[in-house]
């Protein structure tokens, strides 16, 4: 049997929060220093695991609070977890925090090459697929504007369409299949399935029940950070809708 594309095993997430509101850097780092600072343990992710085979769509649904954005950090690598570990096997695409690597002074035109560098792209492929960008974007009339002028939806837009040039092995999508109008919408969700198509295994979290059905086919279901349900699309949402 070959090996998942990804394995959660066992992954438990704990923050610590302050017992005691804080109104400044200030007078938190004295209160640390004098160790007068009080702590609540919240466990985000309570032993967490599933694996992920190459080519599957899971979608991860709860309500807000649940644990869904921090187990695609933990799984994306950019959350250590407190217990447990995560196994992947390819390259990862995390379309979590879109147009993080953005500059709100810099134009469109020179954030394309600022977050292609990023994301690790070589300059002559950006400017090979620079006119792409732009134009899935929707942002061919704003080439030169500095993006603090956009509104969120124009600059998640553009990270959208710079973050999905090449098709990763695992493309991670938290929420932002909501950018934009419906139009827009459905541009991403055919960006999405041309990558499923290709082999990509997907993660979503969406609040939309009706997009985790059209484009998941399995599903795992969060509730306070602990597995409530894992299973088949139909199956699960219909459990969850009935909730």
């Amino acid at each position: 049997m070959s090996n998942p594309m990804i394995s959660v095993r066992g992954v438990t997430m704990n923050f610590n929060m302050p017992k005691e509101k804080v109104d400044s850097v200030k007078e938190y780092l004295i209160r640390k220093l004098k160790r007068r600072l009080s702590y609540d343990k919240f466990t985000a992710l309570d032993n967490i695991s599933i694996d992920i085979e190459r080519g599957e769509v899971l979608g991860i649904i709860g309500l807000n609070g649940s644990g869904k954005s921090t187990l695609l950090k933990v799984i994306s690598g950019i959350l250590k977890p407190s217990d447990g570990e995560v196994i992947t096997n390819g390259t990862i695409s995390p379309l979590i925090e879109l147009g993080a690597g953005f500059d709100p002074d810099l134009t469109t035109r020179e954030n394309i090459f600022l977050n292609g560098s990023v994301l690790g792209f070589e300059r002559s492929f950006i400017r090979e697929k620079y006119d792409e960008i732009l134009d899935f974007a929707e942002l061919r009339d704003y080439e030169n504007v500095a993006i603090k002028n956009f509104s969120s939806g124009m600059v998640a837009r553009l990270g959208f369409s710079i973050a999905t040039l090449v098709k990763p092995d695992i493309l991670i999508v938290d929420e932002i299949l909501a950018v934009g109008d419906f139009l827009f919408q459905q541009k991403c969700e055919a960006r999405i399935s041309e990558m499923m198509s290709g082999g990509t295994t997907v993660l979503i979290v969406s609040h939309s029940i009706e997009q985790i059905e059209r484009l998941c086919s399995r599903i795992l279901w969060l509730d306070h950070g602990k597995t409530r349900m894992i299973g088949d699309t139909a199956t699960v949402c219909e459990q969850y809708k009935n909730m």
